[in-house]
């Protein structure tokens, strides 16, 4: 080990290079988090953080893989700085990649503010309840799972339904009442293809939307270990815009699932004992740590809400992924395939979706005084025409009366108003 400045540290001390994680010996004053530059011959840097820290150990995350890395040649520096990015509003209307970097053509961003992307904890008691309505433009959420400002609401797809396509058009149709509220989108894909970074590209310069949206895309032949950044860099972007700009911020994550696997790919390297279906078993602690960044905050003008979109792996809603972001936000929208083979879009199934903030963001002076009514009747009549097309299965549709009859209506929409009762 040789000292390159009092701040900075040169080691020589490599032990073992497996998957994106290189290991350090006889280590000094690193700290968890740490960032970390590697150098393999004569390459340029490859940036990394600090993973673990064990005695005079160091476990490093190499963020662009560590392919060509040897174990006698390397050399890594670290820098005694967690993971920062610059913030600005010239970020509005760029695209950027996964780690915050520019990827447009256009300049470097000059920073208002450096801000560690672990964010900072927010006290219980300085959160504000969320209480205003944002219209999306699909009445299935906002006639019936109405998304509130601050609130954190998942969307729950299958491989091969339009996750993509109602996420770009909320993000360029999504408005808030009120004159002059300052309104801006955030939208982080994560390991999504380059087919759909056009298509997301395409839709926001077509829509005009791009000028008061900022994009970060982490594509599928990005690496890995950038998944698990990326999502931290739009939140520390929106909570510049939404807390130092008193702007009302809406933060599109697609897709999580791929940010999952990340999580385990890293896991596994680490030979960790896994959890359920592999998944480490600090994947509810991990996620939480993101969706918590939502929210509304006392003396504040500004709001973070997030729309989290994730495909459930052979569509099952018990999947680790969807089970455990339903526990952490406040609803879920939940897509349906039979809906979309039949051609229906958006294929939104509206009795197992639910917004548990809704009633909080509806009414009168905000969406209309009768809205609960309305919404509660539709349910009814939605699961009224469910349970029908269930006993048309089983008895046949000529075993039927031409008009069903006040006790059967009842019958069917009473354990409708209980499960909705239940549900608030």
């Amino acid at each position: 080990m040789k000292a390159r400045s009092l701040f900075r540290q040169e080691y020589r001390t490599l032990t073992s290079v497996r998957g994106p994680l290189v290991s350090v010996e006889r280590v000094r004053g690193v700290g968890y988090g740490e960032l970390v530059e590697l150098f393999a011959g004569d390459e340029h840097a490859r940036t990394g953080q600090v993973l673990e820290v064990e005695h005079d150990r160091a476990v490093i995350q190499v963020f662009a893989g560590t392919r060509g890395i040897g174990l006698d040649d390397a050399r890594v520096h670290f820098k005694g700085e967690s993971a920062r990015l610059d913030v600005s509003l010239e970020m509005l209307g760029r695209t950027f990649n996964g780690s915050g970097v520019p990827m447009d053509g256009g300049p470097a961003i000059v920073p208002a503010a450096r801000l560690d992307l672990q964010g900072f904890p927010l006290n219980p008691l300085a959160r504000a309840h969320p209480s205003e309505f944002i219209q999306t433009g699909f009445s299935a959420i906002d006639g019936l799972n109405t998304l509130v400002r601050g609130q954190k609401l998942p969307l729950f797809s299958g491989y091969g339904l339009p996750a993509n396509e109602i996420a770009a058009q909320i993000a360029t149709q999504a408005q808030v009442a009120g004159a002059g509220e300052k309104f801006v989108v955030v939208f982080a894909a994560i390991g999504i293809t380059f087919r759909e970074a056009s298509f997301f590209v395409r839709q926001f310069e077509a829509s005009g939307a791009l000028e008061h949206t900022v994009l970060f895309l982490n594509l599928a032949d990005d690496p890995t270990i950038e998944r698990l950044l990326t999502p931290r860099v739009a939140l520390t972007c929106a909570e510049f815009l939404a807390f130092e700009h008193d702007m009302h911020v809406l933060v599109i994550l697609s897709d999580m699932t791929n940010y999952a696997e990340a999580l385990r790919e890293v896991a596994n390297a680490r030979e960790e004992v896994p959890g359920r279906r592999g998944y480490p078993g600090y994947l509810y602690t991990d996620l939480a740590s993101i969706y918590e960044r939502a929210g509304r905050i006392h003396g504040k003008a500004g709001s973070i809400t997030q729309l989290v979109i994730l495909n459930m792996p052979d569509d099952d809603l018990t999947h680790p992924i969807p089970d455990l972001t339903g526990y952490i936000t406040e609803g879920q929208i939940v897509l349906s395939r039979e809906l979309h083979r039949k051609g229906i879009y958006p294929p939104i199934d509206v009795l197992p979706s639910l917004s548990r903030l809704m009633n909080a963001g509806i009414g009168a002076h905000k969406t209309r005084a009768d809205h609960r009514n309305v919404a509660d009747q539709l349910y009814a009549l939605y699961a009224q025409g469910r349970d029908l097309r269930r006993l048309v299965a089983i008895i046949g549709e000529a075993a039927l009366s031409a008009e069903p009859t006040r006790s059967s209506s009842a019958l069917c929409t009473k354990p409708m108003q209980i499960e909705r009762s239940r549900k608030r």
